[in-house]
């Protein structure tokens, strides 16, 4: 098959002219971003400094977190510090969070690196495609709208839970934190960690009803996040994040 005429000297300046100006003009676009109206999928990895495990959970975090769909937040737990290393970001109401989980998702008790997914899903972190293949399979977020200002966090009317819900505040790095670790199990090794959870806050509840709850400010380096969420360890209802 004989090969197509090459166009004309003329045709390609033309050509090339037209390309540089879909260029300029794709340059001048802001980035894309996710719609304030896409329902996220909230990704909790409970995760531990002192766990020999944990490293690649961490890691596919940080992979997570790069998806404008997923809400990636990291938990550090307290109960592997007996181990020689106490986690720089250990807290025991972050501890406190997982053993609330475990029961409502079928699980024997705590442990890490586990990854729960909008509250209803839990799988073991450090397998990717796993947890990939949980976030497709996930009910999305049918819950209120939650508007997030300055001062003041805004819940929508909705569907009435039969219990309460929650109103969680979380205060997180969005940003890649390099931890050196000097003992236990993890000792000679630098952890990179994503979506550092610094502050967990319950502001109120909701009960199908419009409320707006005050908020304090968030520490400068810090983004904030608010998640609806069924009491004592249940499902997830609405997230949103700055």
């Amino acid at each position: 098959m004989p090969a197509p005429p090459r166009p004309a000297p003329r045709a390609r300046l033309l050509h090339a002219a037209a390309l540089m100006v879909a260029l300029a003009t794709t340059a001048a676009l802001p980035a894309a971003a996710a719609p304030q109206s896409q329902r996220l999928t909230v990704v909790e990895l409970f995760t531990s400094q002192g766990c020999s495990s944990c490293p690649p959970a961490d890691a596919n975090l940080i992979a997570l977190s790069r998806r404008p769909d997923v809400l990636a937040l990291s938990f550090s737990v307290t109960y592997w510090d007996h181990l020689g290393w106490r986690d720089t970001f250990g807290k025991p109401e972050f501890t406190r969070r997982q053993y609330a989980y475990e029961p409502q998702l079928g699980e024997r008790g705590p442990f890490t690196p586990q990854m729960v997914v909008n509250g209803r899903i839990s799988r073991v972190g450090f397998n990717l495609a796993e947890i990939e293949r949980a976030i497709s399979g996930a009910p999305a977020l049918s819950g209120p709208d939650i508007t997030l200002g300055p001062r003041e966090v805004s819940i929508g009317r909705g569907a009435a839970p039969t219990t309460e819900a929650d109103i969680w505040l979380v205060a997180y790095d969005p940003n890649v934190v390099e931890v050196p670790v000097r003992r236990g199990e993890n000792s000679g090794r630098t952890l990179p960690h994503v979506r550092v959870v610094y502050r967990l806050e319950r502001l109120g509840g909701w009960d199908g009803k419009p409320v707006h709850i005050a908020r304090s400010e968030t520490p400068p380096g810090l983004l904030t996040a608010v998640l609806v969420q069924l009491p004592s360890g249940g499902p997830i209802l609405s997230a949103m994040t700055e």
